[in-house]
C-alpha cells in the first residue's frame, strides 16, 4: 500500500512542478503544435502551444516508479517493469512523429509506415517478454488465454497472442491518439482508467491464488502474477497524469501530443494485458472505444454511400461543430468516461463475488 501512495504523490509532484520548465523549454526551441487546416475553427488560436508534453508524465512515472521502490526497499517486477518499457518505446515512436511534424511544420509526421514499423517493433518486443520470467506458481506477466475478469477458455497460443496483444495495443494507442483533440480531455479519461487499475490491482492482490487465505476457494482469486506492483504503476501514472492536467486543461499550456497519447494507449493495454484484464478495458475505457468507433463509421459510410454520419470526426469535433463549447465538449465526456469505470468496476467486482 505505500508503494502505492509513494508512487502516485510522487508522480502528482514531478508532473506539477516539471512540467512549467518543461513548457518553457519547448516555447524557447519554438516547438510549438501545429494545427490542421480542415480542423474546427476555433482551434486556429492553439497554433504555436508547445507539444509533446508527454515527455512530462514519461518521465514522472518512471521517477516515481523508481522512487517508491527505493523508498519503501522492494524490488521491482518483471510485470511493472514490461507496462513502463511498453509505454516508453510507444512514447518514443510518438516523440519521433511529434519531433517531424514540428521540424517540417506540416500535420503529418512520421510515414504511415515508419510510424506502425515503430509500434510493431516495440509491441511485438513486449508481447514475448510478457510470455517468459514464470514465477513459483508459473505465472508469467501475461496469459496465452483471453481474458475479461479472470482468464477464460482454452490457451490460444503464442503466436495468436502476439497478434492478439498488438491489437489491444494498436487499438488502445490509436484510441487515445484521437480522443487527444481537446484541451484535457484523454488526459482526464486517462486519469480515471489508471485509477480503476490501482484499484484493481490493490484487490487482485488481497484475493491473490497465491495468498493461502483464499486457496479454500480457488474460482474465487485471481492468478496474476505481480497485481500489487500493476497497482504502483496505474497510481504512478494516475498521478503523473492528474498533475499534468493542471496545466494541459483548458485554455491548455501544453499538449501531450503523440508523444504522450501512445504511451498512455500502450500503458492501458499493457495493464490490461497483464492484470488479465484484457476484454475490461473496452468497458474501463469506453470513451476512448466510442471515439475510434465514431471515426470508423465515418470512414466506412464515406466510402460505401458518399455520406458522413457526424459533421466532422473524431466525435468530440463532431460536438463542437454543433455549437457546444470546448470546454462542455470535455466535461460531458468526462462524464460519460466516469460511468464506463463506475460500471467497469462494478462488471470486475460482481464477476468476483459471484464466484465467491
Amino acid at each position: 500500500m505505500r508503494q502505492i501512495l509513494f508512487a502516485g504523490a510522487i508522480g502528482l509532484f514531478l508532473t506539477l512542478i516539471g512540467t512549467p520548465l518543461l513548457i518553457k523549454l519547448l516555447a524557447r526551441k519554438g516547438y510549438g503544435q501545429f494545427i490542421r487546416d480542415d480542423g474546427p475553427r476555433g482551434h486556429a488560436g492553439k497554433k504555436g502551444t508547445p507539444t509533446m508534453g508527454g515527455i512530462s508524465f514519461i518521465l514522472a512515472t518512471l521517477i516515481a516508479y523508481a522512487l517508491a521502490k527505493v523508498i519503501t526497499g522492494e524490488d521491482p517486477t518483471y510485470s511493472g517493469v514490461l507496462v513502463l518499457f511498453l509505454m516508453t518505446g510507444m512514447g518514443l515512436v510518438g516523440f519521433l512523429d511529434d519531433y517531424i511534424k514540428i521540424v517540417k511544420q506540416r500535420s503529418l509526421g512520421l510515414r504511415a509506415k515508419a510510424k506502425m514499423a515503430g509500434q510493431l517493433i516495440v509491441g511485438i518486443a513486449f508481447a514475448v517478454l510478457s510470455l517468459q520470467f514464470a514465477d513459483l506458481r508459473g505465472n508469467t506477466p501475461a496469459s496465452e488465454r483471453l481474458s475479461f475478469i479472470t482468464d477464460f477458455g482454452w490457451s490460444i497460443g503464442p503466436v495468436l497472442f502476439v497478434v492478439w496483444a498488438l491489437f489491444m495495443i494498436l487499438a488502445m494507442s490509436n484510441g487515445v491518439n484521437l480522443t487527444d483533440g481537446l484541451d484535457g480531455l484523454a488526459t482526464g479519461a486517462s486519469v480515471m482508467v489508471f485509477g480503476a487499475y490501482t484499484f484493481i490491482g490493490l484487490w487482485q492482490f488481497q484475493e491473490s491464488c497465491a495468498n493461502a487465505m483464499t486457496l479454500t476457494n480457488p474460482n474465487a482469486c485471481f492468478e496474476v502474477r505481480d497485481p500489487l506492483d500493476l497497482a504502483v504503476v496505474a497510481s504512478a501514472l494516475m498521478g503523473a497524469c492528474f498533475g499534468f492536467l493542471w496545466w494541459n486543461t483548458s485554455p491548455a499550456k501544453i499538449f501531450m501530443g503523440d508523444t504522450g497519447s501512445l504511451a498512455l494507449g500502450g500503458a492501458l493495454a499493457g495493464l490490461a494485458i497483464c492484470s488479465r484484464t484484457e476484454l475490461l478495458i473496452a468497458v474501463l475505457g469506453g470513451l476512448f472505444v466510442m471515439i475510434t468507433m465514431s471515426v470508423v463509421i465515418q470512414v466506412g459510410s464515406f466510402k460505401m454511400t458518399g455520406k458522413r454520419v457526424f459533421r466532422m470526426a473524431p466525435l468530440q469535433h463532431h460536438f463542437e461543430l454543433k455549437g457546444w463549447t470546448e470546454v462542455l465538449v470535455v466535461v460531458r465526456f468526462w462524464i460519460i468516461q466516469g460511468m464506463c469505470v463506475i460500471v467497469g468496476l462494478g462488471i470486475f467486482y460482481a464477476g468476483w463475488a459471484s464466484e465467491k
